[in-house]
């Protein structure tokens, strides 16, 4: 399997509390997330949402659907929030949110491997099409967020 290490930066000005539930309520995402298809929780998990499954395919700029599913692992409300990826990626993704003077900062971590044999034989010459990919999907999240929220993006990497 071929492994894929991102780490995403989105600065808001926006209250955490608010850029939280958002990232929070991934079945939503659809609605102002481009290249988020589908997510829907099969899941509910416990009281504190540990345990809560969610399926999720994407289409980005590459016309090609990948679909996974995330069981949330750790929940610190509003500061972190943790899943284990299954399906077409698997591994682990980590949300971790941060505010000062009105500004949140949003740092995704996606630390995963393909699982696709036609993924992983094209891996070494595709690798940069796929992190440009990542990149771009990441991109529109940040910007999506930020209509939704009705807040300015200050910055996306």
């Amino acid at each position: 399997m071929a492994s894929y290490r991102f780490l995403t930066t989105w600065l808001l000005e926006c209250e955490r509390e608010l850029v939280w539930d958002a990232v929070y309520d991934s079945e939503r995402w659809p609605e102002w997330w481009r290249g988020v298809e589908q997510a829907e929780r099969l899941a509910a998990g416990d009281e504190k949402g540990i345990g809560q499954v969610g399926r999720y395919i994407w289409r980005s700029a590459i016309p090609y659907p990948v679909e996974f599913r995330i069981v949330t692992t750790r929940v610190e409300r509003p500061h972190l929030l943790e899943g284990e990826a299954s399906g077409g990626l698997v591994g682990l993704g980590r949300w971790r949110f941060f505010e000062h003077a009105g500004v949140t900062a949003v740092l995704y971590e996606w630390n995963v491997r393909t699982t696709k044999r036609w993924m992983n034989l094209i891996a070494p010459v595709a690798r940069p099409v796929f992190e440009w990919n990542h990149d771009w999907v990441m991109r529109n999240g940040g910007r999506g967020l930020a209509g939704l929220l009705g807040c300015e993006l200050l910055a996306a990497d």
